[in-house]
């Protein structure tokens, strides 16, 4: 049985759509994993690119910055939990006896 993905928000112009997964190989996690981190990035350069102007003061709506900074960030803790976790199960999966 496979789950299917949680679908992403859409028309925040911040947030990518979530692709279908491969049903063969173990390719899907790959892309999957890959594209979730280059969504990360985006967000991140996104907010990054907000902050500046709102420094310069070329920026109108500073909620817009504060919104893409709050994006960034939790999105960045949410890998960092998943990458734990995954070292944690990984570490778990190590300690079993064969």
């Amino acid at each position: 049985m496979i789950i299917p993905p949680v679908q992403a928000v859409t028309g925040t112009g911040y947030v990518t759509p979530v692709s279908q997964p491969a049903t063969t190989g173990g390719s899907g996690f790959a892309a999957s994993l890959a594209g979730a981190v280059d969504n990360l990035q985006q967000l991140q350069s996104t907010s990054n690119q907000l902050a500046v102007k709102a420094v310069t003061g070329s920026l109108d709506d500073i909620h817009s910055a504060t919104i893409a900074a709050a994006r960034a960030q939790v999105t960045l803790e949410l890998a960092s939990t998943i990458r734990n976790q995954g070292v944690d199960a990984f570490n778990e999966i190590m300690r079993m006896q064969a």
